[in-house]
């Protein structure tokens, strides 16, 4: 290879390197403990294993350099049981998938006879009100029929008639309960969780953004200063 080639090369290793210097700045001026401590759960974990991985291909490289096999040595699996921990991060990094909230009211009504059974008092309880039920269906079907005969005959009873009419508005104006009430909001409250991870990874990466066009512009310095030196030295 031509020497003069290798010059490009060395630049770019020389900017690379500064980059790390830059990047690495905040861990190098204290201890990993001290860092650590101030972030959360899942972004402690990702320093651990991000530090423990370069640390390990940093020795695999070192040992590739120098002609030994490195595949062969601990440190290769080594590398491969840390790749699993970024499996694993990135598995509980990943949403399940949403469930329907339903509420199956045959079975729940199943689960509840079932604890029940046995118990006499509730048995008791249970037979008479549908005794009751019955009668109250069997009174209902026979005043309904008494009062289609009387219309038949053209001799409606206004008494009866607002008696019934009394019970059916009453039975008509009992408010309906909505059910599907509870599991709106629970929707609700989740879509806005939703939406407030959703703005704070926008924020996150506008920030990046921001940090890594200051990154770049610092590097363009860096290389201008650099050329401005090897033109002073080549003057010189």
């Amino acid at each position: 290879m031509d020497p003069t080639d290798l010059l490009p090369l060395l630049e770019q290793l020389d900017d690379n390197v500064d980059d790390l210097e830059a990047v690495l700045q905040p861990l190098l001026t204290s201890t990993l403990l001290k860092n650590s401590n101030k972030l959360p759960v899942m972004d402690k974990a990702k320093l651990h294993v991000l530090i423990t991985y370069t640390l390990e291909s940093l020795i695999f490289s070192y040992l590739r350099l120098h002609g030994v096999d490195a595949k062969q040595h601990p440190v290769f699996r080594e590398l491969t049981r840390v790749k699993q921990y970024f499996e694993k991060i990135k598995a509980l990094e990943t949403e399940p998938e949403e469930r329907p909230m339903t509420l199956d009211k045959g079975a729940a009504s199943r689960f509840i006879k079932h604890g029940l059974a046995g118990n006499d008092k509730y048995d008791l309880e249970r037979a008479e009100k549908q005794a009751k039920e019955r009668a109250r269906a069997q009174l209902k079907a026979a005043m309904f029929a008494l009062k289609s005969i009387d219309a038949t005959n053209g001799q409606p009873d206004s008494d009866d008639d607002d008696s019934e009419g009394g019970v059916d508005l009453a039975t008509a104006a009992e408010p309906r309960v909505d059910t599907n009430h509870t599991e709106k909001t629970e929707k609700d409250s989740q879509k806005k969780s939703k939406g407030e991870h959703k703005l704070e990874d926008s924020k996150a990466k506008k920030e990046r953004k921001i940090n890594t066009a200051a990154m770049k512009e610092k590097k363009k310095e860096r290389r201008l200063k650099k050329e401005e030196a090897r033109k002073a030295r080549k003057a010189q």
